[in-house]
This record gives structure tokens, sequence and C-alpha cells, in this order.
């Protein structure tokens, strides 16, 4: 879905179909592009396989809490999550963002209140974009998809800076084939998991000219962690 005439792209994941459409209707308005679902299942499968700049997630889900999703989620993404419930209570809402939420609202609210939080997680999703990562003798910029070493910019391919992204994003972590396999390819992604181990060895060839500095590293039984 294009958003060059959109503030962002959207999952709205909540089972109450007249507040759903409500929702969909202000932020549609407010400019945003919008999916909407109703069950938990439906909900995880589309937040994994699509871009989405935000979630909002209700609790109270049929076959598949909101927590659950979250959880889930935060194995393969970083997207930013907002838990929207009629349970407000304090121990709610340290669930919710033990689960990964980033932040939390409580049933009933101003739609003001919403556009305000969505306003602030996308300020900083922006901010952070836009900063270089530095990685070893690597510089990052995610923003322009541009990749350097030491001076000299480095040519991958759209799958190759998606596959170091990931990787980047979540330094020091342990990551499965599948996890990697299912955010960087794809939920619904039919190939071999193979595949993954042949792009792993396309981007060490392209990063790691240096004998000496080794940043992607395999994880035995595992599979790989980016790591200085």
């Amino acid at each position: 879905m294009s958003l060059q005439a959109s503030k962002g792209y959207l999952l709205l994941v909540e089972d109450e179909r007249n507040l759903a459409r409500y929702l969909q209707l202000e932020l549609e308005n407010e400019g945003f592009s919008m999916d909407v679902e109703y069950d938990g299942p439906t909900g995880l499968e589309k937040a994994l396989a699509n871009d989405y700049n935000l979630i909002l997630l209700d609790v109270m889900l049929p076959e598949l809490s909101g927590i659950e999703i979250c959880r889930r989620l935060r194995e393969v993404k970083d997207v930013p999550v907002i838990m929207i419930t009629a349970r407000g209570e304090v121990p709610d809402i340290v669930t919710g963002l033990d689960s990964g939420a980033n932040d939390y609202l409580a049933k009933p609210f101003a739609i003001e209140e919403l556009f305000a939080r969505i306003r602030v997680l996308l300020r900083h999703l922006e901010s952070k974009a836009n900063q270089e990562i530095l990685v070893g003798n690597l510089r990052i910029q995610p923003k322009a998809r541009r990749v350097y070493l030491a001076e000299e910019e480095i040519m991958l391919t759209p799958r190759e800076f998606d596959l170091l992204d990931y990787l980047v994003q979540h330094k020091e972590q342990a990551l499965s084939r599948e996890q990697i396999l299912t955010s960087v390819w794809g939920f619904d992604f039919m190939g071999n998991t193979n595949i993954v181990d042949v792009y792993i060895r396309y981007l060490r060839n392209k990063i790691e000219t240096d004998a000496s500095i080794k940043l992607i590293h395999t994880v035995r039984g595992i599979g790989y962690t980016l790591r200085e």
C-alpha cells in the first residue's frame, strides 16, 4: 500500500465492531491508511505479514488475546503497539507493557488522546529512522537504505539490506532461521529456511571484507546473531 498520501499505515485489531468502525473512520479522516481485523489469529497473521507503522491492539480478543499477540510479535518485530482495553487497573497496564506494548489506553478514551499518543510514537519512530547506526566498522543509514564500510559505500540488494537491518535491530540476540525468515521474507513465504543461510553468506562476503572483523556469528543449533 502506498503511503504517499498517508500519515502512516496502521493495523487495528478490535472485536467490538462498532468501536472498530468508529476508530477506522476517525483515523482515516485524520489521514491514516487502515487495516482492521476482529479476532486474535487473523490480527496476528496480518501484523506479521505487513510492515505497519503502528498497531492498535485490543486486549480481550476471540481465540488469541492481545497480550499473546504482542508477545509473539515482539519475537520478530519492533513495530510500535498501543494496547486499547476496558481493563485499566494497574496490574493490567503492567501486564500489557511487560508483553512489549509501547503504550496502554483504557476505554473509554477521547479520540484526540489516541491521536496524540499515535503522534508521539510515530515521531519517535521517525527520529530513530533518521539516525545513523554504527556497528563495528559499518555506518548504516536506515531511511536512505545505505551502508558504508569505513567511507566506502557497500551496494546491498533490497533483501540483503532488510536482513542486515533486522540483525542490527536485534543486535546481541540469538535469532532462529524461522524468526529471520518470517520477519525479512514475510509470514507467508513458502520457501526453505536454507535461503537464510544463503543470504547470510552474501552479507558476510560484503561487510566482513577484513578477516579480523566478524559481525555476524553463527549460534549453533539456533541460527545467527550480530555482535561487535
